[in-house]
């Protein structure tokens, strides 16, 4: 039996519709700019270049419904809507026609941003860890495997901030397609079980303030929604 020096974390998880089982975390990988319009309202250019890509801490998933702190460090937070899937076979230099066979569910995301310390960090050519990768950064639904569902490969995907919409758009108009974007990663790494991608956002990102509730969906998928509390 291992003997640690102080107790382990708590394995990240997510919670599966219709079952008490959950899904065990073991990384997040994002897609940046993946819609072209949002690409655009980012001063970016939305040609189809090759993807890239950023990390969020597994310890930092918030489930759906939570009530987090405004972030700290920041008096810039936004919102980032996002179809989330989640890997359930390993995945390695597959083809894009196999890589569906790799998905096992999908779940809606909100990729929050301290979009003041990224912009920050892009004018100086420093890595973005500082913008996307902190407490309460990566938000979830439930996960609904896709051997109920099928792989959406279109749907509306909307936010709204308390009641006023911000985002609306279809995963239809992903830049890199979910087959494409696992395709695509599992040349760079062994994906296996316990990775969840999110996928990118579509436009209308915009700053949220302590009070505000969000609230959204994908069709087909599920909804989500998150309180913004008090900074701390």
């Amino acid at each position: 039996m291992d003997h640690y020096v102080l107790p382990p974390a708590p394995q990240a998880a997510v919670p599966v519709r219709g079952s008490t089982q959950r899904y065990a975390v073991s990384r997040i990988f994002c897609v940046g700019r993946n819609y072209a319009a949002h690409a655009r309202e980012m001063g970016a250019d939305p040609e189809r270049e090759p993807p890239f890509y950023f990390n969020k801490t597994p310890a930092h998933l918030v489930p759906s419904g939570a009530t987090v702190p405004y972030a700290l460090g920041t008096s810039n937070l936004h919102h980032e809507m996002e179809l989330v899937l989640a890997i359930g076979q390993p995945a390695f230099r597959v083809a894009p026609g196999q890589a569906l066979d790799c998905v096992w569910g999908y779940a809606c995301g909100l990729d929050m941003t301290r979009r003041d310390l990224q912009n920050s960090a892009k004018q100086m050519g420093r890595p973005w860890d500082f913008g996307k990768d902190f407490e309460d950064a990566a938000v979830i639904s439930e996960l609904v495997p896709a051997s109920a569902i099928g792989h959406p490969a279109q749907g509306r995907i909307h936010l709204a901030v308390n009641g006023q919409p911000r985002q609306d758009s279809d995963i239809k108009e992903l830049i890199w397609s979910v087959p494409e974007i696992v395709a695509n990663l599992s040349h760079y790494y062994h994906l296996r079980p316990g990775d969840l991608i999110y996928t990118g956002t579509p436009e209308g990102v915009g700053a949220v303030q302590p009070g505000d509730v969000l609230t959204g969906g994908i069709d087909g998928i599920g909804e989500i929604a998150l309180t913004v509390g008090q900074p701390e």
